[in-house]
């Protein structure tokens, strides 16, 4: 369905935009920060920081941004009326019990994964990864494999922003690393992360289908490389990634 634009409302997404500017990385931002993230203009950014402050989603100190935790009532209420998550717990909580390793469940936003399931056994991210949570789809086993299935129409624009960013010195940054990877994800039907996204982390993660055949989110288990190499998550985990794959593939719409 086609929208025309007269009956966009501007203010609304701009204020978008600038809650977007709100990462892990800047989580405390001044407004000359955010207009130059989002791309507005210092006066609008500012408007749309007083009103997020004014509505309580948004704290400010004088001359710092820190998003509230109320910021959380509008991913939460996306959530609440997704079906994945409630389809895939079930099945992502048995998996994390069977195999005694943390997994999670994301779809794609962008260059971006979105956590919306996840089962932890124990904590393998100096972050706490939650619904909601969200890491680079290049460098993350989950992102890979839903970057592979993409059309190169759509993947473009992902390649047009590398080099991309270095999280360890194991990172694959240069567009034609990652399209040699996805080309391998695309043969092998799995991705392999080995220390890509934070050192000491090695995850593996296989695409979830829907009956049509269409890949519409991810499914991984990530542990400590401490505890298992490459070709132990091969052997060990992958057959469990893909029993769920097939398990879920009928229930996926």
């Amino acid at each position: 369905m086609s929208i025309n634009e007269r009956d966009i409302m501007g203010g609304l997404a701009k204020g978008l935009r600038v809650i977007e500017t709100f990462t892990s990385e800047r989580p405390r931002q001044s407004i000359i920060e955010v207009a130059a993230a989002s791309g507005l203009d210092r006066a609008t950014a500012r408007r749309c920081l007083l009103t997020l402050a004014h509505h309580d989603y948004a704290d400010y100190d004088g001359k710092f941004f820190t998003l509230t935790p109320r910021i959380l009532r509008l991913g939460t209420a996306c959530l609440a009326t997704m079906p994945l998550p409630q389809i895939v717990q079930p099945n992502l909580d048995r998996l994390s019990e069977d195999i005694g390793e943390s997994s999670s469940v994301s779809v794609l936003d962008g260059a971006q994964i979105v956590y919306v399931a996840r089962a932890a056994q124990r904590r393998v991210m100096s972050i706490a990864l939650m619904p909601g949570s969200r890491l680079p789809a290049w460098c993350t086993s989950m992102g890979r494999v839903m970057l592979a299935a993409l059309p190169e129409t759509e993947l473009a624009p992902v390649l047009a922003l590398a080099p991309f960013p270095a999280r360890t010195p194991h990172t694959l940054i240069e567009a034609d690393q990652i399209v040699a990877e996805l080309a391998r994800v695309r043969r092998d039907g799995y991705a392999i992360i080995d220390q890509e996204v934070e050192l000491g982390l090695r995850s593996i993660a296989v695409p979830l289908l829907n009956a049509r055949g269409r890949v519409i989110a991810a499914v991984n288990v990530g542990l400590p490389a401490a505890h298992a190499s490459s070709a132990d998550l091969r052997e060990h985990f992958l057959p469990h990634l893909l029993k769920m794959q097939g398990e879920l593939r009928a229930l996926l719409h």
